[in-house]
């Protein structure tokens, strides 16, 4: 069943198309699944150069098992804000933390900020997180400090003088700008390697083709950053033609 729980057999596909260097989707073609799932699958089990099917199926049976108590105790006291569905939330949760495993965080940097995005308020303390996670404060303190370096939470004092860790319309924007500095060091790296090699040699001329490059990407994520910054501010139930600026025939 495409909806149902991943089978070895499954799960044996899903190594052999990593030996093969095939992209999640079309592995999640063959096997009739969403992308999704695969990707989930294969990031939770050492990701795509470690994966092997017998032990993830295993790891997989693990979890089932510690969780089943508990689900069948507590699944009717769960409860969430605004009617969503419990199961349908963790679901999506574990989804996003995927994505952003594949896109370059560790996976408790990616499971804090998934909770921060996903906490109606947008912040929460470290014991907040630790409770909600699972995990020990040790884990939080560092995933914060990473994402913190990244620009990706800020954290700010409350009534109780305690600190909490929070995302908010700004700090996309900021992560952006960040990273586009980070292309100008590389661009200003790179140059300066064409001096010591030598213009006009081959190796000078990769890192200047590297630095223009460089140079050309991080001036336009510069700017689309600034002419888009105004949608992370958009409110509920207003679009992006709600926010834009009058032009020249609106008066």
């Amino acid at each position: 069943m495409p909806g149902g729980r991943l089978t070895q057999q499954e799960r044996q596909q899903i190594a052999l198309g990593l030996a093969d260097s095939l992209p999640y989707a079309e592995i999640a073609r063959r096997l009739d699944r969403p992308t999704s799932t695969v990707t989930r699958e294969v990031m939770r089990n050492g990701g795509p150069t470690a994966y092997r099917a017998d032990l993830a199926h295993r790891a997989t049976e693990r979890r089932a098992h510690r969780r089943r108590p508990a689900s069948s105790r507590g699944a009717e006291s769960v409860t969430l804000p605004h009617g969503r569905d419990a199961e349908a939330v963790a679901e999506y949760e574990e989804t996003f933390t995927t994505v952003l495993m594949a896109s370059g965080l560790n996976k408790m940097a990616a499971r804090v900020l998934t909770c921060l995005y996903t906490t109606d308020a947008g912040s929460l303390t470290a014991s907040g997180l630790a409770t909600r996670l699972q995990v020990s404060p040790a884990s939080i303190s560092k995933a914060i400090a990473f994402l913190e370096s990244q620009s990706l939470v800020r954290r700010e004092r409350d009534e109780r003088r305690r600190d909490r860790y929070v995302v908010d319309d700004e700090l996309f924007y900021q992560a952006t700008i960040a990273s586009a500095r980070a292309n100008d060091q590389l661009v200003e790296t790179a140059r300066r390697g064409v001096a010591i090699l030598g213009p006009h040699t081959p190796a000078a001329t990769r890192l200047e083709n590297i630095a223009r490059f460089l140079d050309f990407i991080s001036e336009k994520i510069t700017q689309a950053a600034e002419q888009a910054r105004e949608v992370l501010h958009t409110k509920p139930g207003t679009t992006s033609n709600d926010t834009a600026p009058p032009g020249p025939d609106h008066g």
